[in-house]
């Protein structure tokens, strides 16, 4: 561009607006433009510049925060990361500034406020908001500096930016624990000459120098170290929200400014080194929760991380390399052994084994042929291939995947909304009773009011309440992602430990649904391999699921004409002049139609061949079943199919009821009948005709291979047809619940045991602090275990 970089207007003479990108000295037409192309590429976006089709436009005089926000309106950039639904734009934001589930509530509310806004959930733990807006009503760059208006920083999630962002996150907390740390180190060796059972002659002179020397040494500490929790309990107050960082900030401010003063008027005692070991181990802490808080939805991340950035690809012109995410429909692909598939996409050459692990949980690699589909960040593992790319990498699998998990985990089951709740009034009550204790102590103890106060005010804090559900439910989540489970639904964890019966669909759930040819008769004079090629013939144009039987009996000399379909019993047509039948038994030979699956081929001498078709029980189908017996959950096949198959089906499982010939209405009013008796139902299916049920049932599984209405109905997804992951899901939500209520436990059975404790007197600040410190630790490590499972 000879122009412009950013614009493309013509460049005045002498200007001296320049930016070096990629090892170019590129030059601008005016401030504005070079400040909105200096913030695009500070933000990650520089691919902006690499795939526009028309220069941008030019940057006029706006605000100086909008002008920084204004570029994530344009169309070129939001297709990284926006998305279409419902006639509505959605995104997922980074947050950064979230302390606790106060923090989370603020944004909620103040969002939902904007106009144009239709949803806004934010995830404490994963740092991360859905936003859902009209677009014709407000624009992305507005409603981001909405977050900025009430303190926080949001900014469009982009896993290799988080990536960047935590690690700036991480040298931060380092260093400000390592003032306080070094602070607390020396504060304390200054404090020991102050206590006056050690040291009772220590000259007056002495005890001051000391107790300045001590002051200085506390003030980086208190102005540096301890700043982020004055700018949550701020950032609360401002909107008039109670977060933890309040009673934390409280306390620190209040020791300071009752050590300084008794340190100016040399009367009473001094607590430098409680606030600075305060300080040192409340930022340990956090640093602890943040680092498991990256552990816990790290999964989500890495599954993008896994799709490779550039893509091989071929042309006219030979191969060339492009990035990934610019890669559409109908592009050849080249994906060399060992390499990770950079979209979905169909084998046109090559044979080779793929490893699904990353999607489905399965760690041993599947073979795929030519004509298979192989999904994006999924690795090949043995010999070269040539795809043809089948949809952009937005619209791929894993992207579909991470959108729906993201979704499950924004959601709140109603424990987590319970638990945010409870949180905040917590600490609203929390200091009525720190005001109340003060007033008491005043009336008995002067002197030990004020540091009582601070024990309680420390000891008490709902650090471990407010983090007792939301961990767990996101490890919880990230460990059945890793499993093929797909969480859809934020009630899953929830309801899957209740369940007392489990409801199948029986074609393409409890069996493979793929029908395979067992038995051929033949009543004429053409020997098998005739009839079947017939047949195959018959056959070649049809979907249905009975055709896939004879695919690999097609001649290719064998041609129909007159081919035509009849409704309910099968095709017909003309091949070397001769009329030809395939279908149903009640149709062609209804005296011997019996509870088999057959097809009959005849012609106009009448019947020619019987073909004998079945479709083959799940491997682990029978073991499945045994489990659900043994932990005493009853089991029911609920089926349109009104054939003998599905009797035979039913007895070699053992289910303990059979409804077959149900229609989707009769399917949706069995789970009404059931819910009427009391059971909790977890549905399982995969058809079209299943979706009224699937969305119905109190939970819901759609299986791997399901259409795409039942999947967007059900609550959960296998990303393998395994359904054992049916019992990996229902222990893991088991292990969540108990999780969510140990910490329950601990977290309130603590602040009952310390509350009346710091109270009476017994329990100083800085054994209140590490107290709360711990408490913390435990409820995040107790949560952590889920990951192990």
């Amino acid at each position: 561009m000879d122009g412009c970089f950013h614009c493309g207007e013509s460049v005045p003479a002498g200007s001296s607006y320049q930016l070096e990108l990629d090892g170019a000295a590129q030059p601008f037409c005016c401030p504005g433009c070079l400040a909105v192309a200096e913030t695009i590429i500070d933000c990650g976006l520089l691919s902006y510049y690499q795939h526009r089709t028309a220069p941008a436009p030019k940057a006029d005089a706006v605000p100086d925060e909008l002008r920084q926000l204004q570029h994530y309106d344009l169309a070129e950039i939001q297709q990284d990361f926006v998305n279409d639904k419902d006639n509505l734009k959605e995104v997922q934001l980074s947050i950064s500034g979230l302390s606790c589930a106060a923090c989370a509530w603020l944004i909620e509310r103040h969002l939902s406020r904007v106009p144009g806004v239709a949803l806004i959930q934010v995830n404490t733990t994963t740092e991360r908001a859905r936003l859902r807006w009209d677009d014709s009503q407000t624009q992305l760059s507005k409603l981001l500096a909405a977050f900025s208006d009430i303190g926080y920083q949001a900014r469009p999630f982009q896993p290799h930016q988080q990536e960047q962002d935590y690690n700036k996150e991480v040298k931060a907390y380092l260093l400000r624990m390592g003032v306080a740390g070094i602070a607390s180190m020396q504060v304390m060796m200054v404090a020991i000459a102050l206590y006056d059972d050690l040291f009772p002659s220590t000259d007056a002179g002495l005890i001051e120098y000391f107790r300045w020397i001590s002051l200085w040494l506390c003030i980086p500490v208190m102005g540096y170290s301890a700043l982020p929790f004055y700018r949550n309990a701020w950032r609360g107050l401002k909107n008039r929200a109670l977060n933890m960082d309040l009673p934390v900030s409280l306390a620190m401010v209040f020791a300071f400014v009752a050590s300084v003063y008794a340190t100016v008027t040399q009367t009473g005692d001094v607590y430098y080194e409680c606030v600075s070991m305060f300080a040192f181990l409340l930022l340990t802490g956090r640093f602890l929760e943040m680092r498991a808080k990256r552990r816990a939805s790290e999964t989500t991340a890495n599954l993008t991380l896994l799709v490779p950035m550039l893509a091989r690809i071929e042309t006219d012109q030979g191969e060339q390399e492009v990035a990934a995410k610019t890669l559409q429909p109908g592009q050849l692909l080249l994906v060399a052994p060992g390499s990770q598939i950079p979209a979905d996409a169909e084998i046109i050459s090559g044979s080779t084994s793929i490893d699904e692990s990353m999607l489905t949980g399965e760690h041993l690699p599947v073979i795929r042929h030519v004509g298979d589909t192989v999904f994006a960040g999924t690795t090949n593992v043995e010999s070269p291939l040539r795809l043809r790319v089948l949809r952009p990498l937005a619209e791929a699998r894993v992207s579909e995947i991470l959108r729906a998990q993201d979704d499950a985990l924004l959601e709140k089951p109603k424990v987590a909304i319970l638990a945010d709740q409870l949180s905040r009034y917590f600490v609203a009550a929390l200091l009525l009773v720190t005001l109340a204790t003060y007033v008491i102590w005043l009336q008995f103890d002067a002197d030990k009011a004020f540091w009582v106060m601070l024990s309680v005010l420390v000891a008490t804090c709902p650090c471990a309440l407010s983090l007792a559900t939301p961990t767990a439910l996101t490890v919880a989540t990230s460990r059945l992602s890793r499993s093929g489970v797909l969480v859809r639904r934020a009630h899953v964890l929830d309801t899957l430990p209740k369940i007392n019966r489990i409801v199948f669909d029986k074609t393409g759930t409890l069996t493979r649904g793929e029908i395979a040819l067992t038995a051929t008769t033949l009543y004429g004079e053409r020997d098998e391999s005739q009839v079947l090629a017939i047949a195959a013939a018959l056959e070649a144009q049809s979907e249905h699921p009975i055709a896939r039987a004879f695919a690999g009996y097609r001649q290719s000399n064998m041609t129909v004409t007159n081919r035509e379909n009849q409704v309910g019993r099968g095709v017909t047509g003309l091949i070397d002049g001769h009329h030809w039948r395939l279908g149903s038994g009640a149709w062609l030979a209804p005296e011997q139609v019996n509870d088999d699956l057959c097809v009959y081929l005849a012609n106009d001498e009448g019947l020619v061949a019987r073909f004998s078709l079945s479709d083959p029980l799940r491997s682990e189908a029978a073991a499945l079943v045994e489990a659900c017996r043994a932990q005493g959950i009853a089991t029911t096949i609920l089926t349109g199919d009104s054939s003998g198959q599905a009797e035979r089906v039913a007895e070699r499982l053992g289910v303990d009821k059979l409804i077959k010939h149900a229609s989707p209405d009769d399917k949706l009013a069995y789970l009404r009948d059931c819910d009427q008796a009391g059971d909790i139902c977890l549905m399982v299916g995969d058809g079209i005709n299943d979706a009224p049920v699937l969305a119905g049932a109190h939970v819901s599984f759609a299986m791997a291979g399901g259409t795409d209405i039942a999947k967007n109905s059900a609550d959960a997804i296998m990303l393998a047809d395994d359904l054992r992951h049916i019992l990996t899901a229902r222990h893991v939500a088991s292990r969540c619940r108990m999780v969510i209520k140990q910490n329950f436990s601990w977290a309130l059975g603590y602040n009952l045991i310390i509350l009346p404790l710091a109270a009476t007197g017994h329990v100083s600040p800085w054994v209140a602090m590490a107290g709360m410190s711990v408490s913390s630790l435990i409820v995040m490590t107790n949560s952590l275990r889920l990951a192990r499972l």
